[in-house]
């Protein structure tokens, strides 16, 4: 069959996508709310023939992952904010060691135990940062039931392809989401191999610098003699700090998404080519600003919207275009303020960046970007005004 339909909660809808890109290895801890994907890879994961790990925490949770990649599994976790906060180290040794693998991060209220079962979106800026030191990483939103089974198995392939780790983002609102959903069947679902080194055991060097950026890996059991270390590394991967070497290294680890950002980068856009008004935003926020962008419009307002799928590398150029002729851009978020600090970075200093913030536990409505909408439409705004909404 090319498609079939199911009745599908988010969060296993995550767990199907990512066994359908071959994952066949999941290490995790329980955390609300996204058990639902530790509990259905349990119980699917066996059925074709993958390793279902309930580790004792988070920590060890992602270095088990991280350890299955290395020996040739697509391997994946998932986890909500403060286990996320606990990953972040071995995150940051997978991305500087360049190990494909996938965390999904269920979003929900802080800081601390915050609001287990409330919906959020605070963790943008830790997505992004949460490791220390410079990174590469890729970070994809999506806004449906359906868009979570695709991008989970876009995200295995962005990960093996790019050897980068590939944070799935959802707040908890998508993750409960149960919708009726049209799936691609097998057949169409594509599958992407990391790349396998064929040169001689002789002249392997296991982080080569190559003309795409991307080493090729060594497959276990072939023979190759293979240096992993979370010290800076040259090409052989033992450990250098001559500084030449660091340099080389660290640009090719940088540089190596910018090189491949038209594969990356997705986004969706809304009534944009007219829009007087854009509004950014992203998850479960981001669908309520699509219904806010066709009631703006039954009022005579011109409303656009910019769905970032991508939320890291951010879809900076398309923003740029669409905001050099808007006269506002509004960014609902259900933090305090996170993504509209990058929006404003990008927006010229002449159009106001308006931020809709929500942080009570409950999401914003469409109602409430409206009347950012009105507001911004029908004054003018001056750059680093604050509008807060509330229900």
């Amino acid at each position: 069959m090319s498609t079939r339909r199911e009745n599908l909660q988010g969060n296993r809808a995550c767990a199907l996508g990512a066994i359908a890109a071959g994952c066949r290895f999941y290490a995790g801890y329980p955390i609300t709310p996204s058990s639902e994907i530790a509990e259905t890879m349990a119980l699917e994961l066996p059925k074709v023939g993958g390793v279902f790990v309930q580790m004792e925490d988070e920590i060890a949770s992602m270095g088990a992952v991280v350890g299955a990649s290395m020996g040739g599994v697509k391997a994946m976790t998932a986890t909500s904010g403060p286990g996320f906060s606990l990953k972040q180290e071995n995150l940051g040794y997978a991305a500087g060691t360049e190990v494909p693998c996938v965390v999904v991060n269920v979003m929900r209220g802080g800081p601390t135990t915050g609001m287990p079962t409330r919906p959020a979106q605070g963790d943008v800026m830790q997505s992004r940062w949460g490791t220390h030191g410079d990174h590469p990483i890729i970070v994809l939103t999506p806004a449906s039931v359906r868009e979570v089974f695709i991008q989970t198995v876009h995200a295995f392939n962005l990960s093996e392809r790019y050897r980068v780790p590939v944070v799935v983002l959802l707040d908890e609102v998508i993750a409960h989401l149960t919708e009726t959903v049209a799936l691609p069947g097998p057949s169409k679902i594509e599958s992407v191999s990391r790349k396998w080194t064929s040169e001689s055991r002789e002249d392997f060097k296991p982080y080569a610098i190559s003309a795409d950026g991307i080493p090729a890996m060594a497959r276990p059991g072939d023979g190759y003699r293979t240096h992993t270390t979370g010290l800076t590394h040259d090409e052989t991967g033992f450990p250098t700090q001559e500084p030449e070497q660091v340099e080389r290294t660290m640009m090719r680890l940088l540089t190596k998404l910018e090189k491949h950002r038209d594969d990356i980068e997705q986004f969706e856009t809304l009534q944009t080519e007219d829009a007087e008004i854009l509004i950014v935003a992203f998850g479960i926020v981001g669908r309520a600003a699509a219904r806010a962008v066709n009631d703006a419009r039954a009022s005579g307002l011109q409303a656009g919207l910019l769905r970032p799928i991508t939320l890291w590398p951010f879809p900076e150029q398309m923003l740029k275009t669409i905001a050099s002729r808007v006269r506002a851009v509004i960014v609902p978020e259900m933090n305090a303020g996170q993504l509209c600090l990058e929006v404003e970075r990008l927006c010229p200093d002449a159009v106001p960046v308006i931020p809709v913030n929500r942080i009570d536990g409950e999401p914003i409505e469409p109602h409430q970007i409206v009347a950012a909408v009105e507001t911004a439409a029908g004054t003018t705004m001056q750059p680093g005004t604050t509008l807060t909404r509330q229900a």
